[in-house]
């Protein structure tokens, strides 16, 4: 099993569910008033709860998180390794909680997992990048948001699926809250307020199961519609070598190099079939993505049938503007092994490791890791 260390954010609502246990229905506004009822902070050991599952396999997690009450005290407690982002004042706010969703992604981490209810939701999808995926554990009065674990525990199961290497669907999940106010007064007024990205156990349906060449395409007609949907005027696309990335050529009915690399701008075609050095002149100065997919049996996404994609190249549009797309077929093959990207320059390909959101399908998404150079070594 790979040893690439997993960047896990963790942040604590330390009041929340506190007006609970007192009858308030809430915590939002009313937080001193429980506390004086006696109410006893949870969220803490919600947390804790979450975190004892991956006891195991802490070596291979590293842990961004708030100082005292959000997170360090719980983190630091359990013996994992661990940054601080930023301090944390006695009495914390809706404020702090987005100040520290922006430090703690500030160091990109693969997953967000936060203790609360349906108000820390609001917080952070207020603040969060829309591609950053999330994991809540609850905590709070109210759970009506989709973006919750069933339980504390479950929402530790599902960060050692991904630690595992299992495939973990991404799905976009609703947040939602209620007016405390009204509900005080026995009325339930919900109200969706957006949506962020969550894990969830794999949802494979019965056809992508079965395979056979209809049913191939039937995926690979998915997938590019979903690439297709997302792309942007602004950028230039460099399209990689395979039949997953063909798929894409042809529904945008643009002619492909099946085992080359083409470039398109405003869905045209600019170049086919480009060298190396061709592409770095192409794409210099220019905003550029690349799609490319993996090689089935292997996991190569760079080094194998697509040495144009150069370690020069790859550097120059950074990690961010990588789309990797893949049937789950595909990924079930490797049996949970790594993806590997072998550019010819290990520190490129050690800044490339992590964990990526995999185009899979149309709205359809799971998370999938690269390996680390000396994981890839070790297994040979």
């Amino acid at each position: 099993m790979s040893q690439t260390v997993f960047r896990l954010g963790i942040l604590i609502n330390p009041l929340a569910g506190l007006g609970g246990s007192v009858a308030l229905k809430g915590s939002d506004g009313v937080a001193k008033e429980a506390l004086a009822q006696g109410a006893v902070p949870m969220a803490e050991r919600r947390m804790l709860q979450a975190l004892t599952p991956l006891l195991n396999q802490r070596e291979q997690i590293h842990i961004y998180c708030p100082a005292g009450t959000m997170g360090e005290n719980v983190v630091a407690q359990m013996g994992f390794h661990y940054t601080q982002v930023m301090p944390v004042a006695n009495d914390t706010t809706a404020s702090d909680t987005q100040a520290a969703v922006k430090a703690i992604c500030d160091h990109q981490v693969d997953l967000l997992l936060f203790a609360g209810g349906d108000g820390t939701a609001r917080d952070i999808e207020s603040v969060v990048d829309e591609q950053q995926v999330v994991l809540g554990v609850p905590a709070g009065v109210k759970i009506h948001s989709g973006v919750y674990a069933i339980t504390p525990k479950a929402a530790g199961q599902v960060v050692n699926m991904l630690l595992d290497g299992r495939l973990v669907s991404l799905m976009a999940a609703d947040v939602m809250d209620i007016d405390e106010v009204a509900f005080r007064q026995g009325i339930v007024k919900a109200k969706r307020f957006g949506e962020m990205q969550v894990p969830a156990e794999p949802r494979y349906v019965q056809a992508v199961k079965m395979g056979g060449k209809e049913v191939d395409e039937l995926v690979l007609a998915d997938i590019a519609a979903e690439v297709v949907s997302e792309l942007d005027d602004d950028y230039y696309y460099v399209m990689g070598s395979g039949s997953t990335v063909a798929a894409v050529m042809d529904e945008l009915g643009l002619p492909n190099t099946l085992l080359g690399v083409d470039v398109i701008y405003q869905q045209q075609l600019v170049a086919s079939d480009v060298t190396a050095q061709q592409l770095l002149a192409i794409t210099a100065d220019k905003q550029v993505k690349l799609v490319i997919t993996l090689i089935g049996g292997q996991g190569h996404i760079l080094g194998r049938g697509n040495q144009q994609l150069s370690a020069p190249f790859i550097q120059q549009i950074g990690r961010d503007n990588i789309i990797v797309i893949a049937t789950k077929t595909k990924l079930e093959a490797l049996q949970g092994r790594s993806l590997i990207a072998d550019s010819g320059d290990p520190l490129l390909d050690s800044a490339l490791a992590g964990y990526y959101k995999i185009v899979c399908g149309y709205r359809d998404f799971v998370m999938y890791q690269v390996a680390e150079p000396s994981d890839v070594e070790s297994t040979c």
